[in-house]
């Protein structure tokens, strides 16, 4: 078998492929496009969890400083 003959099987494959998932042929720039938009997006979504996450520890260990601060004003009023 050519590499031409080799490359005419994988395009009429990926072709077949890609109909079977209702994709035609003309819709790939349009399927890139999209597929990029996903990844920008499930970045951002990364980045936010990130974000929350940090937020959730930073008030947790604030409010815990905080109390610890209360217990050492009480017990040295008293």
């Amino acid at each position: 078998m050519t590499e031409a003959e080799v490359k005419a099987v994988v395009e009429t494959t990926l072709a077949t492929m890609l109909n079977s998932f209702g994709l035609e042929d003309e819709d790939r720039r349009e399927l890139r496009a999209d597929f990029a938009h996903l990844r920008r997006w499930r970045k951002s979504v990364e980045q936010a969890q990130s974000f929350t996450f940090k937020t959730v520890v930073t008030v947790i260990a604030t409010g815990v400083i905080g109390a610890v601060w209360v217990g050492i004003k009480a017990a040295l009023g008293k």
